[in-house]
């Protein structure tokens, strides 16, 4: 998907009712918005009855405006004693408010604590799919931002009910294209419903042609029609395999691996409603490379918006939102320096693709001297919500969550099917646990047990160094990155605190042992970083060795195990059309940005898994899938 930069809305509040003075149009009728969305909305697709007795149910809103409609949905769900289990909300916009704007819009709000929860949790006005919860997770805002068409083509899910409000058809065409409406069938679960304040013929015509039953009903107040519509449709298409979405959740399931991935996946899991349990051949929890004394995540920028960067992008701030809930590190900024010294293309880079300041800054070397607390000789990219985090800690937060059991000392040898899913076996061929649905996320030896291609990854080593604070000759007040980085570990996570430095790169490496030349090559990768010694002399040297697990593109492997030994599609560029092992998923493969990516990689196996709208465009989806790996083989 080409994305495009977010240009975020003019609101004109002069005159009672917001305006938008590019559409010549107002956000909502003069008798209010929550009369709107509850007559017009809500009713129009009989809501909240038909929610009545649903695990989950979805609804999708073409044009989020200032977000009214999204507080009277979940206000009534919140009201209505028989609600749903999960409710999911999806809504589209291309020119969404800044949150000074939805501040101001917001203050008189009917909905209270709601609508404050809705401003905390307003994300930077990048173009990705940001997913914000809310009551615990049991309700869900989708949000893409962007065009509606084009963010529609890539959304997966199965939707419920539409709330059809963009501008009128007469100054927003666009949201009311054949294609838009082409895209929104698509995603129609069977007798999905649709409600608009629109009368107009265009959107009638439109409706009818994509399949949908419609109708004229009275409107509110002095509107005297309304259009509602359901999904009719002479044939229901059939999604690929790899795009497949279960009716219903899993009563359990099983992971495999008890560090960052397993975790991340777990939690995720029980916030879409399902119990799991986390087995790992260590005894406890975060024993692997998940037990480093430290980490960063940030996003990335480049000249091109490319699958790299907009899969990191992406991840970065639901890493960013976990490490805030569980208190487990600082998300208050991390540099990166650039090595060009050209602060000029920086700028150009952010002007051409409008990031926003609380996503991404281009720095001069003062300033990012400044903000570094140390004197630095080249400019940086400011990643405002990016920092450092306690892998263990954030292992930890997800291992209590209720809904979640830990089983350490549980040693998996073979996975086998069984009648009920999946089973895990132990040296001794004894039943472990069965569940059904299975995820393995045990770095390299997910592959192993999978049944799926070991050279699809490969092993790196990594040696840290760390020294004590009175051993350091500089304390940087911010995480410091490029082909390395410098932490201050603070008292909290490093006794008496400290610096840490990381990290070596080996492939084919399997010596774990702590080696002075390895000390070296990071202490020469800081004195880059910092212009200067990090260590003063005669500094007593501390390290780690661990592994990582890195895929030929640098990309995770995240999704449902193909079957590797089904007959290929005739398309060698499309993953979601191979087959895959019903109730099988893996999550590894992380490399050097596991903190990063995480929690988004998680996400998006439990959406996978309960049949739950994706937390990122289908593109994505099939750049980290793994059965990409199979058809490259194959290519």
């Amino acid at each position: 998907m080409k994305t495009e930069p977010i240009v975020p809305a003019l609101i004109d509040f002069a005159h009672g009712v917001p305006r938008a003075p590019a559409f010549d149009d107002i956000y909502h009728p003069r008798e209010g918005s929550l009369e709107q969305a509850r007559s017009v909305f809500l009713a129009g697709n009989g809501l909240p009855e038909r929610w009545r007795g649903c695990a989950r149910f979805t609804i999708l809103e073409t044009g989020f405006g200032l977000g009214n409609n999204f507080l009277a949905t979940w206000a009534a769900w919140r009201d209505d004693p028989q609600r749903c289990e999960r409710l999911h909300f999806v809504s589209l916009e291309k020119h969404p408010p800044t949150r000074a704007d939805l501040v101001h819009a917001l203050a008189p709000s009917p909905f209270g604590s709601m609508a404050q929860a809705l401003i905390e949790a307003w994300p930077p006005l990048t173009p990705n799919l940001h997913r914000l919860a809310f009551d615990g997770g049991r309700v869900q805002l989708l949000l893409g931002l962007g065009d509606a068409a084009t963010l529609a083509r890539e959304l997966v899910a199965r939707i419920d009910a539409f709330f059809l409000d963009g501008f009128a058809p007469a100054r927003n065409e666009a949201m009311w294209s054949p294609p838009l409406f082409k895209s929104l069938v698509r995603l129609a679960a069977p007798g999905a419903t649709a409600a608009t304040w629109s009368a107009a013929r265009v959107v009638r015509d439109g409706l009818a042609a994509a399949g949908f039953d419609v109708h004229a009903a009275p409107g509110p107040g002095a509107k005297r029609e309304i259009t509602l519509a359901r999904y009719a449709p002479r044939f229901a298409p059939v999604a690929p395999p790899g795009r497949l979405l279960p009716a219903t959740a899993p009563s359990h399931a099983i992971v495999i691996g008890g560090g960052i991935a397993g975790a991340a996946t777990a939690r995720a899991l029980v916030q879409q409603g399902v119990p799991c349990t986390v087995l790992d051949a260590q005894a406890r929890p975060a024993a692997q490379a998940s037990g480093n004394p430290a980490g960063l995540f940030h996003g990335t920028v480049g000249a091109d918006d490319t699958v790299h960067t907009r899969w990191h992008r992406a991840a970065s701030f639901p890493a960013a939102m976990w490490v805030r809930h569980a208190r487990a590190g600082a998300s208050d900024g991390l540099l990166r320096l650039n090595s060009t010294h050209d602060l000029a293309a920086m700028q150009a880079v952010l002007a051409a693709q409008r990031l926003p300041p609380d996503y991404v800054q281009a720095l001069d070397a003062a300033q990012a001297s400044v903000r570094a607390g140390v004197a630095l000789g080249q400019p940086a990219w400011w990643f405002t919500q990016g920092g450092w985090a306690d892998p263990r800690a954030l292992v930890q937060n997800a291992l209590t969550t209720p809904g979640v059991t830990w089983q350490g000392n549980a040693h998996a040898r073979a996975i086998e099917p069984c009648a009920d899913g999946w089973r895990v076996l132990d040296p001794a061929a004894r039943v472990i646990a069965e569940a059904p649905v299975l995820v393995l996320a045990n770095a390299e030896d997910a592959l192993r047990l999978a049944a799926l291609p070991r050279d699809w990854a490969e092993r790196v080593r990594g040696q840290l160094t760390w020294l004590a604070a009175r051993d350091a000759a500089v304390m940087p007040a911010l995480p410091i990155a490029s082909g390395g980085y410098v932490l201050a570990l603070p008292n909290a996570l490093h006794k008496g605190g400290g610096l840490l430095i990381g990290a070596t790169s080996q492939v084919g490496d399997d010596d774990d042992r702590v080696r002075k030349s390895d000390h070296a090559s990071n202490l020469e990768r800081a004195r880059r970083l910092l212009g200067r010694s990090a260590a003063r002399d005669g500094a007593a040297l501390h390290g780690r060795v661990g592994w990582r697990v890195v895929t030929r593109d640098r990309l995770p492997l995240v999704g449902a195990v193909p079957d590797v030994e089904a007959p290929l599609p005739m398309r060698r560029d499309a993953p979601r059309l191979l087959q895959r092992r019903p109730g099988l998923f893996v999550h590894t493969a992380l490399g050097s940005r596991g903190l990063t990516t995480a929690a988004l990689g998680g996400e998006l196996l439990a959406a996978q898994v309960c049949g739950a709208p994706w937390p990122l465009e289908a593109d994505l989806a099939d750049a980290i899938d793994p059965a990409r790996c199979a058809l490259k083989t194959a290519r």
